[in-house]
């Protein structure tokens, strides 16, 4: 199992990038959490099989929403967490 976390930056907020990319993670099976950012970006951690996080980061890095662009993707191993699903949380 790896984890990872994810700065996106673009146009994440309010067009619904939060709730896609819970779908996203739900689909692939990797759990962790993602959550807006004051700064106009969207923060995710990731853990699951190496093979699903490289399928999850290509599904963010397309944008899961069609009304989402994303510009700019910073991608950081970190330790891994005791998630037991995926969550939309809230600052």
């Amino acid at each position: 199992m790896a984890a990872i976390s994810l700065e996106v930056h673009g146009i994440v907020q309010g067009v619904g990038f939060r709730y896609m990319t819970k779908i996203l993670a739900d689909q692939i099976g990797v759990t962790g959490k993602v959550l807006n950012k004051n700064d106009g970006s969207v923060y995710i951690e990731a853990q699951g099989d190496p093979e699903k996080l490289s399928a999850f980061i290509e599904g963010i890095k397309a944008s899961p929403t069609p009304a989402g662009r994303v510009d700019r993707v910073i991608l950081k191993s970190i330790p891994e967490n005791s998630y037991t699903r995926f969550s939309v949380a809230y600052m």
